[in-house]
């Protein structure tokens, strides 16, 4: 009998030991969180909000390939937000990854030992050697189930980067291309005008009260005048779709 009793308040202690060790020091997880949002040397990448009450990851693909790793044993923002959400964070942006936690503030590191992690827990006691192993190895096994899905929204994100980067170019070809006709345009009109006053002065046809008078063989001239230019602007045109 006093084999069970001690047996049953030496369950409890360790229990109550358990319990006091998990409160009053915060998780690795949240500890390294806080660290990455904190500094102020990477708010191009992931910042506390503007009220300070969450943060905002404003590059994923930069976060996961060089963030992470320096902290954390693997680069998969999936596992990091899965990870998230077992500490009770929620995305409250639909146009940005914005995650907000009730004691997850600015400048108040001491409410990281409130947090909980959200899991089922066994009656039977644990070892305290067990519990800090598991905390502090966390991060190495949800790695290592989706080590793959980082690489792909790293590739998504450069993909929609090409994208833009082509859509703008091809913006800029077409500009490009219309300023050509229509300097080609100009140049055409520019040497039909000087061609038609070089013609007048070179002109020896005799007048009329004041009037040229036509002879045999002028309009043919002029034709081939017209096809001339219209072809040397052809071509111009030909060489700039040509480099494109």
């Amino acid at each position: 009998m006093v084999a069970e009793i001690r047996g049953s308040v030496d369950g409890h202690g360790a229990q109550l030991l358990v319990d006091f060790v998990s409160k009053s020091s915060p998780s690795p997880f949240l500890l390294k969180t806080y660290m990455l949002v904190d500094d102020p040397a990477t708010d191009h990448v992931v910042s506390w909000n503007s009220d300070g009450m969450g943060f905002v990851v404003w590059q994923p693909a930069e976060f996961a390939r060089d963030l992470l790793p320096t902290l954390f044993k693997h680069s998969n923002f999936s596992s990091f937000i899965r990870q998230l959400n077992t500490y009770g964070f929620r995305k409250t942006s639909t146009t940005r990854w914005e995650f907000c936690n009730e004691r997850f503030h600015k400048g108040r590191k001491e409410q990281l030992c409130q947090i909980r992690r959200r899991k089922s827990w066994i009656n039977k006691p644990r070892p305290i050697a067990q519990l800090t192993l598991k905390e502090s190895d966390e991060d190495q096994r949800s790695s290592s189930s989706n080590s793959l899905s980082s690489g792909y929204n790293i590739l998504v994100d450069e993909n929609h980067k090409l994208k833009k980067e082509n859509k703008v170019l091809g913006l800029e070809l077409v500009s490009i291309k219309k300023k050509c006709k229509e300097l080609i345009d100009l140049v055409g009109m520019y040497t039909s005008s000087s061609s038609s006053k070089k013609e007048e002065e070179e002109d020896e046809r005799p007048k009329l009260f004041g009037v040229r008078l036509e002879v045999h063989g002028d309009k043919e001239r002029k034709r081939k005048r017209i096809e001339e230019v219209g072809e040397s602007a052809r071509r111009i045109l030909l060489s700039v779709n040509v480099n494109k």
